[in-house]
């Protein structure tokens, strides 16, 4: 039989993913994160204005895309929006992509993750209080009651807890629209993606008169109270931004060839000529393992715009995934110059480099990506490629310090340390090299011990 707490944990957990606008915690190297040069551009181009109205730095707050189909965004305990690619895949324009990030930004900007945990806090409080005075009917004799009250505690306390949500929720939907607004950006897209959730609620067959039992208003209501705001703005009738939605139509369709190929197949034919639609069967081409018709679809879109960064990027890419290294030398050379040294794209060419076994390609290949890992330390690939470099150049401390690198991006602290430290036997004692091996050694016995603190807290 399952426990009062543990009715009360799940009934809880299932308040906090019934819908969009989640705030949930999420890391740099979640295996779930997608990253592509082309979308991170996207994504703080459109995110920029908004991030700015919102008050935030625009430097230290990130929008980041998570291969996740279902239709979710959600903020991490930092600056940081996720957005799932069922969420890009489902939308039909730029504008309303903003306006989820518009509201993402309200839960930001008003702090919700540090109040939701607090709000959570006291619903527990709350329900253990209940817990007590039941137990302490039963052990009077009056079992029922005892039963009763604990059973009224815990749905007095969800009902709180989902209140406190729904507050929330309704402040960042206020909070979008005055990002919006001062952004010069129409609410249009933001309600008509909220549109989308309520057709979905009615596919769920969700049909709650009301919002109790909720921890977000029903997209109905959320409409209702938006609408009159947003009719009133002088941004109203400004049409999403024609280059912006150019580059979102492109990321769409990538992003479909790459995470659903065959349906990307369906929905792109080869009788669509457009940039999306070869972009799209090039993506599902290449994971299907068509190389040859990859190629082709790459040839047409290099025919539209030769000097494309990102068409010669998948050039190279499909190359070098097909076992032709030394042929995506020059194209992924290219695309590396013409993005003007973009870290994921380097780390690629570089990648090439190696690939080759060639040993007359690794000095290039260390500065390329050296250049990639000081510009951007979040790819734990270009470390692994690097390491390789170390390793083949006959320096075996820069390997393992390389090696450390990546674990400690990959949450491994344990094989840091230890790759960490070997780096340190190695390498000049108080150099850069060794600091940083030193630091990695650090961080990485700190999570150690947190992590066998945590598990002796759960023995007990």
């Amino acid at each position: 039989m399952t426990s009062a707490p543990a009715r009360f944990a799940r009934l809880l957990m299932l308040a906090l993913v019934l819908s969009l606008g989640l705030i949930r915690p999420a890391y740099a190297d979640d295996p779930g994160i997608l990253r592509d040069t082309e979308t991170e551009a996207l994504f703080r181009d459109m995110a920029k204005p908004l991030i700015v109205a919102a008050g935030l730095d625009p430097a230290s707050t990130k929008v980041v895309l998570l291969g996740d189909p279902e239709i979710n965004a959600f903020v991490d305990r930092g600056q940081v929006v996720y957005l799932q690619s069922g969420l890009i895949l489902a939308a039909d324009n730029v504008g309303e992509v903003q306006g989820v990030v518009a509201h993402e930004l309200g839960h930001v900007a008003g702090g919700h993750s540090i109040r939701l945990q607090d709000g959570a806090k006291e619903a527990t409080g709350m329900t253990i209080a209940t817990m007590v005075l039941g137990a302490l009917a039963i052990a009077a004799g009056a079992g029922e009651a005892g039963m009763g009250i604990i059973a009224a505690g815990q749905q007095v306390a969800l009902g709180k807890f989902l209140a406190f949500s729904r507050t929330q929720e309704s402040s960042a939907d206020q909070a979008a629209v005055k990002y919006l607004s001062k952004a010069g950006i129409s609410g249009k897209g933001m309600l008509d993606f909220f549109a989308k959730l309520q057709n979905q609620e009615y596919r769920l067959a969700i049909y709650d008169k009301d919002s109790y039992g909720r921890t977000h208003p029903l997209s109905t209501e959320r409409i209702e109270a938006l609408q009159q705001a947003f009719h009133s703005d002088p941004a109203w009738n400004k049409p999403v931004d024609p280059a912006l939605e150019a580059r979102f139509e492109r990321v769409k369709a990538k992003l479909f060839g790459f995470v659903n190929p065959k349906q990307a197949i369906i929905k792109y034919p080869e009788s669509d000529l457009s940039i999306p639609g070869h972009y799209a069967r090039a993506y599902a081409y290449h994971v299907g393992g068509y190389s040859d018709k990859a190629l082709s679809e790459t040839a047409a879109l290099l025919t539209a715009a030769p000097g494309d960064p990102y068409f010669l990027e998948l050039k190279g890419q499909v190359l070098l995934e097909s076992g032709q290294p030394a042929q995506a030398i020059e194209p992924l050379r290219a695309a590396t110059l013409a993005s003007s040294d973009a870290p994921l794209i380097a780390a690629m060419f570089g990648h090439a480099l190696v690939a080759t076994e060639d040993p007359k390609n690794f000095a290039e290949a260390k500065t390329v990506l050296k250049s990639a890992v000081n510009r951007d330390n979040e790819d734990p690939f270009a470390w692994y490629q690097l390491g390789i470099v170390y390793d083949r150049e006959g320096d075996p401390a820069r390997a393992q310090l390389a090696t450390a690198e990546r674990s400690n991006l990959e949450n491994k602290p344990k094989l840091a340390l230890a790759s960490a430290e070997m780096a340190m036997r190695g390498i000049p004692a108080n150099s850069p090299d060794w600091l940083r091996a030193q630091d990695i050694a650090m961080v990485s016995r700190a999570e150690l011990k947190k992590g066998k603190k945590g598990r002796n807290d759960e023995d007990e």
